[in-house]
């Protein structure tokens, strides 16, 4: 838990040149990240008018130990074509 009493669990997968492929939708966010740890929501941003990934998102884990875990294995792993980066996201 960090010092606002809320639990680190969100992960940040930043736009970059190695950020999500725009390919890449929540469903399959979701696969990749669940074999690391309990997920409880995926969001991959997209374009308001054509619906098309901005090349990042977030994942948001059940407890601190699963997105950390996550972290590890995900960070520089290969999804969708395209080396992903992780990081926890800043909370607040």
């Amino acid at each position: 838990m960090n010092g606002s009493g809320c639990f680190d669990a969100l992960l940040f997968l930043p736009p970059s040149f190695s950020g999500l492929s725009h390919d890449t939708n929540e469903v399959a966010l979701k696969d990749a990240f669940s074999q690391h740890g309990d997920v409880i929501q995926v969001k991959v941003i997209c374009h308001p008018v054509t619906g098309q990934s901005k090349g990042y998102g977030f994942v948001k884990f059940s407890s601190e130990k699963d997105a950390a875990a996550a972290l590890e294995k995900m960070s520089d792993e290969v999804l969708d074509g395209k080396n992903i980066r992780v990081h926890f996201a800043n909370s607040g």
